[in-house]
């Protein structure tokens, strides 16, 4: 039998053990092949030319994920040549020499590479078709597009996986030639330390964390950021992800040392056995949960916020642009059966020195003010102003931000400001910048240039694009706005980001999902004859699948518990520094995740348990 053979019977033996393996594989190549497949099409080429975020975010996304898959599959390989020790030492004994076994175990890794990029290619061109439509309907685009098979992408696809197979592969020569035979044998047994529980360290770890969200929830005028700086970030980053680690090296340890010392508690079934297991791993665990934790964390803060983004679109473009078309100039001739109100404003423009700047100001009358506040439904029945007064409306109003003004001066007059709209009453992009309301005579007695708007809103704003485009054709609608058009190019942002960060966070979950079954998994081969004498001497079924549960709980609980509150604090921080309301889409998203990640729980346990009961039952 050639090596080739003997190689290909390993993998046929073996394939439930390399199936969430080669699955996991077959997923991050059918991804990166759809990335590489619309960053190659010739349609999206000429799409970027709509939306010039596509072809930037696309091949910055393959990128980190080339990074990503290349590691994660170099750590989940490593976890299946550690089960594979004891094969290599067989082969050692029966007298074949090592450098065979090497190639034995190349030829292994190279055919489910193979097979897995064959396989990850193939459905990866059926499902870009599907992945592209749902990415124009994000963007809110109705374009017909026929995907053709791209070259490029396969080539480039193969090249990046074969190079990673290939390394992956070589693994094998170190398992070789690095171990002892004995070193090989005993692979599985080699008992660790017992961690101990210091007071300082548990101190330390919940320090650091307090101080990181403490940081990551200061506003960007408190004296910390003009402390650090631009380093902020990287020091909230630090101070996570080692209170993270010490959180799982330190506290937990001290937490189990705890619950061992309650009698009641410990002596209860095999409690006392479960958090003995645990605390002899704790050291090789800590270092795996940090990553996943982390990883948890940058993909609930990175999903969530993009999806909040989006989620809003539609809230956000109203608030900075209120009326469906804006624009200086003379009125245009609209369908009258569209048209909801249709509102001819005069401004005029004042220039006056606050004590920080020079500022510039857009004036209007009240009686302006009124039909623009009704056609916007605002509630200003409150509002009564005389000839030393102003109304001021402030989009941007942050008490934190925003110069205090009490009074304005114009016309030699000192105007106090009774009263601060922290809406915009315009569009943005037509009248940029702060609004003052005077009273009607004020305003005529205001020797400044004037200019003439237009604000229409239609029914149905989101259904006018064409009228958009056309209005803004014409040479007579002099800084034309449109709602319609910013919420479409706000869909076209948002929805690509949405669409990279959604696949990119699967690809993130998948594989810390994966991570810690190889992990488990590995402990399940490790404790089978342990559980195989309990049942031995007495112990029920019932009573080891408890225990299963309960151990394989706290490795999955515990980072995805530290990733919901380190992804929370961050997104409290990014709504408060964009003052959104993220809290439904937040929600939404962290549903998602915790559901997705939960089943790969179940999962696991469900190859632990099979493990060990397939154990029991070869012991009888």
């Amino acid at each position: 039998m050639t090596l080739f053979n003997l190689a290909l019977k390993n993998i046929r033996r073996n394939v439930k053990s390399y199936g969430l393996y080669i699955g996991s594989t077959i997923f991050s190549i059918i991804i990166f092949f759809t990335f590489a497949t619309l960053k190659h099409s010739g349609d999206i080429s000429g799409l970027a030319e709509t939306s010039k975020q596509i072809s930037g975010i696309m091949s910055a996304s393959a990128f980190v994920l080339i990074i990503f898959v290349a590691i994660f599959i170099l750590y989940s390989n490593s976890f299946f040549m550690r089960k594979r020790k004891k094969e290599v030492a067989l082969y050692a004994l029966m007298g074949v020499r090592k450098q065979k076994t090497a190639f034995l175990l190349f030829f292994e890794n190279m055919v489910i590479g193979i097979v897995s990029l064959i396989v990850g290619v193939v459905l990866g061109f059926f499902l870009s078709q599907l992945l592209l439509s749902l990415l124009l309907k994000l963007m809110g685009l109705n374009i017909e597009i026929g995907l053709a098979f791209s070259p490029n992408a396969v080539v480039e696809t193969i090249i990046v996986f074969l190079i990673i197979f290939l390394f992956t592969s070589l693994q094998g020569y170190r398992v070789i030639y690095r171990f002892k035979l004995i070193d090989l044998f005993h692979a599985s047994k080699k008992g660790e330390e017992l961690p101990k529980a210091r007071i300082i360290s548990v101190i330390l770890g919940l320090a650091t964390l307090v101080t990181a969200y403490w940081l990551a929830l200061q506003d960007l005028t408190s004296e910390v950021w003009k402390i650090l700086g631009i380093s902020m970030p990287i020091v909230i980053i630090a101070l996570t992800v080692l209170g993270t680690y010490l959180i799982f090296n330190s506290v937990l340890v001290y937490v189990l040392h705890m619950l061992k010392k309650r009698k009641f508690w410990a002596w209860k079934g095999l409690n006392l056995m479960t958090a003995s297991q645990l605390l002899y791993r704790i050291r090789g665990n800590a270092k795996t949960l940090t990553i996943i934790a982390t990883l948890s964390a940058t993909t609930i803060t990175a999903g969530g916020a993009v999806f909040g983004l989006y989620y809003d679109t539609e809230k956000n473009v109203e608030q900075t642009t209120p009326f469906s078309f804006m624009w200086e100039g003379q009125e245009e001739d609209i369908d009258d059966s569209i048209v909801k109100e249709s509102i001819r404003v005069d401004t005029k423009s004042i220039r006056i020195n606050s004590e920080q700047m020079e500022r510039e100001y857009t004036v209007i009358d009240h009686s302006a003010f009124e039909k623009l506040a009704e056609a916007l439904e605002w509630d200003i029945d409150s509002l009564n102003i005389t000839e030393d007064e102003v109304a001021m409306i402030e989009p941007f109003y942050n008490e934190q931000w925003t110069e205090d003004v009490k009074e304005i001066s114009f016309n030699n007059v000192d105007h106090e400001v009774v009263q601060i709209y922290e809406e915009s009453i315009f569009n943005l992009s037509t009248v940029p910048g702060t609004v003052i309301v005077v009273h009607d005579e004020a305003y005529i007695d205001l020797n400044a240039e004037e200019s003439t708007y237009q604000a229409v809103n239609v029914e149905n704003y989101k259904e006018h694009l064409d009228l958009s485009q056309e209005l803004e054709a014409k040479s007579s609608t002099v800084d034309f706005s449109s709602a319609v058009q910013d919420y479409q190019d706000s869909l076209e942002g948002t929805g690509i980001m949405l669409f990279v960060g959604s696949f990119l966070g699967l690809v993130f979950l998948v594989a810390t999902g994966s991570i810690i079954f190889f992990k488990m998994m590995t402990e399940a081969e490790d404790d089978k004859d342990k559980y195989s004498i309990l049942y031995k001497i007495g112990v029920s079924k019932k009573e080891i699948k408890r225990t299963i549960r309960y151990q394989v709980g706290l490795i999955f609980i515990a980072p995805l518990i530290l990733g919901l509150l380190h992804g929370t604090v961050a997104l409290i921080a990014f709504s408060s520094l964009f003052q959104m309301d993220l809290l439904v889409p937040i929600i939404i998203w962290m549903s998602a995740y915790v559901l997705i990640y939960i089943s790969y729980y179940f999962i696991t346990i469900r190859g632990f348990h099979k493990t060990i009961l397939y154990k029991i039952q070869e012991g009888n």
